[in-house]
Protein backbone atom coordinates (compact mmCIF):
# COMPACT_ATOMS: atom_id res chain seq x y z
CA UNK A 1 0.00 0.00 0.00
CA UNK A 2 1.43 3.48 -0.92
CA UNK A 3 0.87 6.18 1.85
CA UNK A 4 1.98 9.45 2.39
CA UNK A 5 1.55 12.52 3.68
CA UNK A 6 -0.17 15.57 1.66
CA UNK A 7 0.61 19.19 3.20
CA UNK A 8 -2.82 21.16 3.23
CA UNK A 9 -4.24 22.89 -0.68
CA UNK A 10 -6.73 25.29 -2.15
CA UNK A 11 -9.05 24.16 -4.55
CA UNK A 12 -11.26 26.69 -6.62
CA UNK A 13 -14.14 24.69 -9.38
CA UNK A 14 -17.33 23.74 -9.66
CA UNK A 15 -19.60 21.43 -7.47
CA UNK A 16 -22.19 19.81 -6.66
CA UNK A 17 -23.77 17.65 -3.58
CA UNK A 18 -24.59 14.25 -4.90
CA UNK A 19 -25.04 10.32 -3.06
CA UNK A 20 -23.88 6.85 -4.44
CA UNK A 21 -27.74 6.17 -3.32
CA UNK A 22 -29.70 4.90 -6.01
CA UNK A 23 -26.41 5.59 -9.00
CA UNK A 24 -27.19 9.04 -8.40
CA UNK A 25 -23.54 9.81 -8.58
CA UNK A 26 -23.37 8.49 -12.06
CA UNK A 27 -25.86 11.12 -13.30
CA UNK A 28 -24.18 14.03 -10.86
CA UNK A 29 -20.81 13.87 -11.46
CA UNK A 30 -20.04 13.23 -15.12
CA UNK A 31 -22.28 16.16 -15.81
CA UNK A 32 -20.21 17.97 -13.83
CA UNK A 33 -17.50 17.20 -15.71
CA UNK A 34 -19.47 17.76 -18.82
CA UNK A 35 -20.05 21.54 -17.30
CA UNK A 36 -16.65 21.78 -16.33
CA UNK A 37 -15.07 21.31 -20.18
CA UNK A 38 -17.82 22.68 -22.09
CA UNK A 39 -17.70 25.86 -20.26
CA UNK A 40 -14.38 26.48 -20.20
CA UNK A 41 -14.36 26.33 -15.86
CA UNK A 42 -10.54 25.96 -16.09
CA UNK A 43 -9.89 28.92 -17.90
CA UNK A 44 -11.88 31.19 -15.64
CA UNK A 45 -10.21 29.70 -12.26
CA UNK A 46 -7.59 32.40 -11.03
CA UNK A 47 -4.51 31.94 -9.08
CA UNK A 48 -4.41 28.35 -10.27
CA UNK A 49 -0.62 26.86 -9.65
CA UNK A 50 -0.55 23.76 -12.30
CA UNK A 51 -2.99 22.27 -15.02
CA UNK A 52 -3.62 19.29 -13.31
CA UNK A 53 -7.58 18.88 -13.05
CA UNK A 54 -9.02 17.68 -9.25
CA UNK A 55 -11.98 15.90 -8.83
CA UNK A 56 -12.33 16.37 -5.06
CA UNK A 57 -15.19 14.38 -2.86
CA UNK A 58 -15.78 16.06 0.41
CA UNK A 59 -17.91 17.06 3.27
CA UNK A 60 -19.15 13.72 3.66
CA UNK A 61 -22.62 13.43 5.76
CA UNK A 62 -21.39 9.93 7.09
CA UNK A 63 -19.31 7.95 4.53
CA UNK A 64 -19.21 6.82 0.72
CA UNK A 65 -23.08 5.63 1.14
CA UNK A 66 -24.40 8.86 2.13
CA UNK A 67 -24.39 12.54 0.84
CA UNK A 68 -21.21 14.21 0.05
CA UNK A 69 -19.80 17.29 -2.49
CA UNK A 70 -18.09 16.53 -5.47
CA UNK A 71 -15.73 19.40 -6.65
CA UNK A 72 -13.89 19.58 -10.32
CA UNK A 73 -11.57 22.09 -10.32
CA UNK A 74 -7.73 23.60 -9.70
CA UNK A 75 -5.32 23.93 -7.23
CA UNK A 76 -4.61 27.66 -6.84
CA UNK A 77 -2.42 29.77 -4.38
CA UNK A 78 -5.23 32.00 -2.50
CA UNK A 79 -9.01 31.29 -2.17
CA UNK A 80 -9.55 35.59 -2.23
CA UNK A 81 -10.68 35.32 -5.17
CA UNK A 82 -13.48 32.80 -5.88
CA UNK A 83 -15.53 33.63 -9.34
CA UNK A 84 -19.26 33.95 -9.33
CA UNK A 85 -20.77 30.21 -9.57
CA UNK A 86 -17.80 28.45 -7.82
CA UNK A 87 -16.83 27.06 -5.16
CA UNK A 88 -13.19 27.02 -3.17
CA UNK A 89 -12.26 24.56 -0.53
CA UNK A 90 -8.89 23.85 1.44
CA UNK A 91 -8.35 20.82 1.12
CA UNK A 92 -6.54 19.50 4.91
CA UNK A 93 -3.51 18.48 5.44
CA UNK A 94 -3.86 14.54 6.48
CA UNK A 95 -2.39 10.88 5.87
CA UNK A 96 -3.59 9.17 2.34
CA UNK A 97 -3.37 6.50 0.54
CA UNK A 98 -2.49 6.21 -3.24
CA UNK A 99 -3.76 4.28 -5.91
CA UNK A 100 -3.72 4.92 -9.67
CA UNK A 101 -6.67 3.86 -12.32
CA UNK A 102 -5.18 2.73 -15.36
CA UNK A 103 -7.17 2.66 -18.51
CA UNK A 104 -10.12 3.88 -20.55
CA UNK A 105 -11.56 6.69 -18.17
CA UNK A 106 -14.82 6.50 -20.45
CA UNK A 107 -15.23 2.98 -20.01
CA UNK A 108 -14.76 3.12 -16.15
CA UNK A 109 -11.41 2.78 -15.51
CA UNK A 110 -11.57 5.46 -12.13
CA UNK A 111 -15.09 4.19 -11.00
CA UNK A 112 -13.73 0.93 -11.42
CA UNK A 113 -10.79 1.90 -8.86
CA UNK A 114 -13.45 3.43 -6.59
CA UNK A 115 -15.27 0.27 -6.09
CA UNK A 116 -11.90 -1.58 -5.11
CA UNK A 117 -11.18 1.06 -1.99
CA UNK A 118 -14.50 1.04 -1.19
CA UNK A 119 -14.03 -2.89 -0.86
CA UNK A 120 -11.14 -2.16 0.42
CA UNK A 121 -10.82 -2.21 4.30
CA UNK A 122 -9.24 1.22 4.59
CA UNK A 123 -9.40 2.90 7.70
CA UNK A 124 -10.93 6.47 5.89
CA UNK A 125 -11.73 9.46 7.50
CA UNK A 126 -14.31 11.00 5.09
CA UNK A 127 -12.53 14.07 5.30
CA UNK A 128 -11.45 14.87 1.29
CA UNK A 129 -10.53 12.24 -0.65
CA UNK A 130 -9.68 13.51 -4.49
CA UNK A 131 -8.53 12.25 -7.91
CA UNK A 132 -5.79 14.59 -9.71
CA UNK A 133 -5.47 14.25 -13.26
CA UNK A 134 -2.22 15.27 -14.91
CA UNK A 135 0.30 14.30 -17.58
CA UNK A 136 -0.78 10.81 -17.28
CA UNK A 137 -4.43 11.60 -17.21
CA UNK A 138 -4.41 13.13 -21.19
CA UNK A 139 -4.62 10.13 -22.99
CA UNK A 140 -8.70 9.70 -21.67
CA UNK A 141 -8.38 5.99 -23.67
CA UNK A 142 -5.15 5.10 -22.24
CA UNK A 143 -4.88 7.34 -18.53
CA UNK A 144 -3.50 7.09 -15.31
CA UNK A 145 -5.45 8.34 -12.90
CA UNK A 146 -4.03 9.19 -9.09
CA UNK A 147 -6.43 8.38 -6.26
CA UNK A 148 -5.40 9.79 -2.95
CA UNK A 149 -7.91 8.55 0.05
CA UNK A 150 -7.76 10.53 3.33
CA UNK A 151 -7.37 7.50 5.98
CA UNK A 152 -6.58 7.45 9.66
Amino acid sequence: MNYMEIPSFNIIGIDVVTTNENGQSAQDIPALWHCFFSEGIADRIPNKTDQTIYAVYTDYEKDHTKPYTTIVGCKVSTLDEIPAGMAGKVIPAGKYHQQVATGNISQGSVYNEWVKIWNSGLERTFTADFEAYGARAQDPENAAVDIFVAIK
